[in-house]
């Protein structure tokens, strides 16, 4: 079912309508994955035939998004392609001429039906829980009563003639063979009256006119294949393989909506996701690999994809998994990179980090207990700021034992220049045992003192990073403390 002789040509087809949703990308990854798997071609194709929910600046932002993600397309708005363009507002007159031909073939009607008038009649059908449908008032009017209200100007839509009896039987690459009642498919709305196609014609002759062999998207088109399956029909068109990818869900196995949790890509970017961790976790959303491992490059999700290995289930969007993910790749990527991705973020603060040496230290350090980078800068500041302390802390930092550690520093660092984790391992042993302190006893002061907490870093990492003459400042501050 997945097969086919030519070449493989998939497309991705949002709407210019904001942010790119987490199930936008799954279906932009899944068409990318399958064509780089079988040496075919992806498209990027922009679907803006409802003009009052286009946002200016969207598609931008939409080429930017898959760009920043690492998904680049064959062909699109911005690279051109042997079949643009490749944004539908600019096609108008090609869904016209085919919406001509099914008016011809009897496959499509046109309608003079008021929103008044389909307002009650959707009214209606709800108070008898019926399914709200177009009752076909206007599907069988006389060829000249059609003719004379067009001529008068009178306004219409151009609807699916879509035959009543029988059933449509269909294969689908995830659901299988699917079966739907003739009687439950409405008479869609092909061209609105402002001239506009709607998704499903300008869905279906793009997807003939651009080649499309395989039509991967959301479960939640599956109930309009019969309608496209009609077009493709009537206009003796070849259908593409069908592939419905199942819901993504909430915790709750709800719909997975905003109203739960963030559902914008660009919001995971903004809060410091890394966009490899974000396209490995998205994969395993309905995916599932021969085996059981849950790390993936982009090319090893390349390697591995295939249509038949896409679940039927709905797939849960677990944040902590992947906050677990992506703190993986955090703390696993060459320190230097996790670095330069984390400077804005300490910018943005108002942290100088211009010391480029001490912050790739900084970052080795905070990188070990953040799950995005926005939670970084706090595992990281007290390198740069003044450490603040607690009426409990200062009372630790005046005991006589805390004092007596912070004076034998304070003598060995005055005496030198430099200073390496050999010293400060010769100088923690040599002092345990002068002072008669183990553990705790030892370290918290001294810790506390350098870092701002009783818990954190090796002392040795601590003077590493801060350097012999910050570190000698912060412990003579706690020193005079009282």
């Amino acid at each position: 079912m997945t097969e086919t002789n030519k070449e493989v040509r998939v497309r991705f087809a949002p709407s210019p309508t904001g942010y790119l949703h987490v199930g936008g990308l799954r279906t932009a990854l899944f068409n990318y994955l399958f064509a780089r798997k079988m040496g075919g071609k992806f498209i990027l194709r922009i679907e803006d035939t409802d003009q009052k929910r286009s946002i200016p600046g969207a598609v931008e932002k939409l080429m930017s998004t898959l760009k920043t993600m690492g998904i680049d397309y064959d062909e699109g708005p911005d690279v051109g392609g042997p079949f643009g363009p490749y944004i539908q507002s600019e096609r108008k007159d090609v869904y016209l001429r085919y919406v001509n031909r099914l008016i011809e073939a009897g496959a499509a009607y046109y309608c003079f039906c008021d929103e008044e008038r389909l307002d009650k009649l959707r009214k209606a059908q709800r108070k008898r829980k019926e399914p709200t449908m177009y009752d076909g008032a206007c599907r069988d009017l006389p060829e000249g009563e059609v003719r004379r209200r067009l001529e008068d100007g009178e306004p219409y839509v151009i609807r699916l003639r879509y035959p009543r009896e029988g059933r449509t039987v269909f294969d689908d690459v995830v659901r299988r063979k699917v079966a739907v009642d003739n009687s439950q498919v409405d008479d869609q709305v092909l061209i609105k009256s402002d001239g506009f196609p709607t998704y499903h014609l300008a869905n279906v002759v793009d997807d003939h006119l651009m080649g499309i062999t395989h039509v991967i998207r959301g479960e939640e088109w599956l109930s309009s294949v019969p309608k496209h399956i009609f077009l493709y029909r009537s206009l003796g068109w070849e259908l593409p393989v069908f592939v419905h990818l199942p819901l993504l869900l909430n915790k709750d196995r709800s719909k997975l909506s905003k109203r739960q949790g963030d559902v914008a890509v660009e919001r995971y970017l903004e809060r410091g996701y890394l966009p490899e961790a974000l396209l490995n976790f998205i994969a395993l959303l309905g995916w599932h690999p021969p085996d059981d491992r849950e790390v993936f490059t982009l090319d090893q999700l390349i390697e591995e994809f295939s249509l038949d290995r896409i679940n039927r289930a709905g797939a849960v969007f677990d944040v902590d998994k992947l906050n677990w993910m992506n703190g993986w790749y955090i703390r696993n990527f060459d320190v230097e990179d996790i670095a330069e991705r984390a400077r804005p973020f300490y910018e943005d603060a108002g942290i100088d980090v211009s010391d480029r040496e001490k912050f790739v230290k900084v970052i080795a350090v905070a990188r070990d207990y953040v799950s995005s980078l926005d939670e970084i800068v706090d595992r990281g500041r007290m390198f740069y700021e003044e450490l603040d302390f607690s009426d409990e802390q200062r009372a630790l930092m005046a005991e006589e034992d805390s004092k007596a550690i912070y004076a034998r520093w304070i003598d060995e660092l005055s005496k030198k220049s430099e200073w390496s984790r050999a010293d400060s391992d010769r100088l923690i042993k040599e002092t345990m045992a002068e002072l008669g302190l183990k553990g705790k006893q030892y370290y918290f002061p001294l810790r506390l003192a350098l870092f701002g907490n009783t818990h954190g870093p090796d002392i040795p990492t601590l003077v590493d990073i801060l350097g012999v003459d910050e570190t000698l400042r912060r412990l003579r501050r706690a020193f005079d403390m009282s």
